[in-house]
């Protein structure tokens, strides 16, 4: 019997170990698993919004393609969007870019750009 599988949304960690985290992530894509919860805990509960949305367009411009935290950049700014209901010009620029990314290949940025960027219309109201 398999035990049910329960999902809890990551806490808002330190900005020093989410820079640590994300950074090493970057280098390395061994620690995508890592940076992955620190930037949805980010996006869900950090309450500086300039912070967040600079670490979602570092990763969402220097993440390799292919790489998962690209789609997953998307979605937050899509949460971001939601939580602020603003984006900068550039991060704005990015949620759209990774977006037609994920519309024309998958592989390169999956789904989870375009759940992000309809969060960001819909919160937006700029569509």
């Amino acid at each position: 019997m398999h035990a049910p599988r329960r999902f809890e949304n990551p806490p808002a960690l330190s900005h020093d170990v989410v820079m640590e985290t994300l950074e090493r992530a970057l280098r390395d894509r061994v620690h995508e698993p890592a940076a992955a919860s620190v930037l949805v805990g980010t996006a869900l509960n950090d309450e500086e919004q300039t912070f967040v949305e600079h670490w979602c367009v570092e990763v969402g411009t220097r993440a390799a393609p292919g790489s998962p935290l690209l789609g997953l950049t998307g979605l937050c700014l899509g949460h971001t969007a939601r939580r602020f209901g603003r984006l900068s010009d550039e991060a704005l620029a990015l949620a759209e870019s990774l977006a037609a990314r994920a519309e024309a290949d998958p592989t390169d940025v999956d789904g989870r750009a375009l759940d992000g960027f309809d969060d960001v219309r819909s919160f937006l109201h700029r569509w």
